[in-house]
């Protein structure tokens, strides 16, 4: 069967669901707000229990990414994704998830070949290029200190 472009593209649009965008949108806002107020809350909690603003805000990064992975283990997460969209995918909260759930799917071929080898599939990405970066940015920034010293 030959199609041109526009007849595939109109054949997608009569066969695609249309998507409530505002629903989703507001949803979303909702969701991922709340998962933002969830940690504000949780880091006020932290300072008031004698943190610092540091700690309190990396134990406030350990519990939403502890929760998340639960959440995901237990197969609850997908029913909150798919219930908040995108809002669900905070982006701590979307690390977790695509670090965790690799890790589930996979976890019948073994923990190296499967857990461990699968498990950084999505995220490993964007560890690799963030701490590529990260360095690359550091060298330029202690190049431009070194040359701001010297003049």
């Amino acid at each position: 069967m030959n199609m041109t472009n526009k007849q595939y593209d109109l054949l997608t649009k009569q066969s695609s669901p249309s998507s409530p965008k505002v629903k989703n949108g507001i949803l979303a806002f909702v969701c991922g707000g709340g998962i933002c107020v969830i940690g504000q809350a949780l880091c006020d909690l932290y300072m008031a229990w004698g943190a610092g603003e540091t700690a309190a805000r990396t134990w406030v990064s350990v519990t939403l990414v502890g929760i998340t992975a639960l959440l995901t283990a237990t197969h609850l997460w997908s029913g909150f994704a798919k219930f908040a969209g995108a809002g669900a995918f905070v982006p701590i909260t979307g690390f977790a998830n695509s670090v965790v759930s690799p890790a589930i799917e996979f976890r019948s071929e073994g923990l190296v070949m499967g857990v461990g080898a699968k498990m950084f599939v999505v995220a490993g990405p964007v560890i690799v290029y963030g701490t590529f970066f990260s360095a690359v940015y550091g060298i330029i920034l202690c190049i431009i200190q070194a040359v701001q010293g010297v003049m």
